[in-house]
């Protein structure tokens, strides 16, 4: 018995200790880590509209998130949205430029953990430029990709589920 207690206060001690280092770590990480999730949302805006100089920050009554790119005359290029969807093992995370006219200018996956050399066929250079020109009534053009389409489905309903929401609130601001 007395062996017994002995293990589990030695495990609990062993526990406890991980538990702590584990919490300092992240606590040490954490700033970094959003800086760099930030760095990369901005070098994504800076990719998907190159002629915008100035982006700003909009948030809907939903909190929904998105962005107005301006040129250096402070004229309104266009827009940019987050979207999320559930892919096969990740939540994947996209940006989509649209224009003026609510057309796809391009996206960009953001993030997603998926099957390597299947899902992750999604940030393919080839299965993002399919939404290159699309707007809503020429969103059934863009093909999923073969062996994941989960994944790539999951990027398509996203970027479509967020324009449709999104489509008046940014209607109003041209």
């Amino acid at each position: 018995m007395k062996e017994l207690v002995r293990y589990g206060l030695v495990l609990g001690l062993i526990c406890g200790t991980a538990g702590a280092v584990l919490a300092v770590v992240h606590e040490a990480t954490a700033p970094k880590i959003a800086q760099q999730k930030k760095d990369q949302e901005e070098e994504a805006l800076r990719q998907i509209m190159p002629d915008a100089k100035k982006f700003l920050l909009k948030t809907t009554e939903e909190d929904s998130v998105y962005y107005i790119a301006y040129d250096e005359n402070d004229t309104l290029t266009g827009f940019l949205l987050k979207a999320e969807g559930k892919g096969y093992s990740s939540t994947i995370e996209v940006m989509v430029g649209l224009d003026r006219n609510l057309t796809i200018t391009a996206i960009k996956v953001l993030s997603a953990n998926e099957t390597p050399g299947l899902g992750s066929r999604i940030k393919d250079a080839a299965f993002q430029e399919q939404f290159k020109d699309k707007n809503l009534q020429s969103y059934g053009e863009i093909q999923a990709i073969t062996g994941a389409t989960i994944s790539s489905t999951a990027v398509i309903n996203a970027v479509k589920t967020k324009i449709t929401q999104l489509q008046d609130v940014l209607r109003k601001q041209l």
